[in-house]
């Protein structure tokens, strides 16, 4: 979190108050001196915040006088996760247009990536995951995409909150080899699921970098079809058409 030095007039307040919702949002319930040491505002400031953000339902009091993200963030999630997704299906629908496979758009929500987007495949024989589905981080390649866009420590933190379940017998299910795994993300940018999440399914997927969001976009197809050389050819697509949806979300 930075100061609030140099914000430009008239937008100080609305900068403040997203300075108080980033803190609760990052660190969940918070006591009014940690709020004023993270954010580097001034206690009167910050109790004046409070009171309206608590006052418009965005943030709550508990019983320990500690505030917490309130419930009409919700709406905002709800209308912010619409937007994202209805971007997301043109970005997806240019992808299987080019390789003619499916292609979806996941987020990270909790410890699961959910997807809120797809573009279907054209052939009978194809993969499906419904909008709404939420599945493993370390056995996706939209989970391995975002984990490894993340601070090393932020995904391993996650990683070791999460139950490493092993869904195939190709699934990562260490910390080492998924470590290992992310690594080789990073240095290709982007990440393949080999059969790791459903057998006779291969995955491609880059990441979405949006600030603030966990994003992925990926493309999917039965692997007698979508052979490892077909997936590494299209990878670049999908990585060039992330980069191309993530400039689209911050414009």
């Amino acid at each position: 979190m930075t100061g609030t030095a140099a914000r430009r007039p008239g937008v100080q307040s609305v900068d403040r108050a997203l300075d108080v919702l980033e803190v609760l949002s990052d660190g969940g319930a918070q006591g009014v001196t940690d709020i004023v040491r993270v954010t580097g505002l001034p206690l009167g400031t910050v109790h004046r915040l409070l009171a309206t953000l608590v006052d418009r339902g965005y943030v709550r009091q508990d019983a320990e006088r500690r505030y917490a993200v309130g419930p009409a963030t919700l709406g905002l999630a709800d209308a912010g996760e619409r937007s994202i997704a209805a971007v997301g299906r043109v970005y997806a629908g240019r992808l299987t247009s080019l390789c003619g496979e499916t292609a979806n758009l996941a987020v990270l929500q909790g410890h699961e990536m959910v997807y809120i987007a797809q573009s279907p495949s054209p052939h009978s024989l194809r993969i499906f995951a419904e909008v709404g589905r939420r599945v493993p981080l370390h056995s996706t390649s939209v989970g391995k995409a975002v984990l490894a866009a993340m601070p090393v420590a932020d995904a391993e933190a996650l990683l070791r909150a999460t139950r490493l379940a092993r869904s195939t017998p190709k699934t990562l299910t260490t910390l080492d080899a998924i470590a290992a795994e992310l690594d080789t993300v990073r240095r290709q940018g982007f990440a393949i699921d080999e059969e790791e999440q459903e057998l006779g399914v291969r995955c491609v997927a880059g990441v979405v970098a949006v600030p603030g969001l966990h994003a992925a976009l990926s493309v999917s197809g039965p692997t007698e079809r979508f052979t490892l050389p077909k997936a590494l050819v299209v990878a670049d697509a999908v990585r060039e058409t992330a980069e191309a949806l993530a400039g689209a979300l911050r414009s």
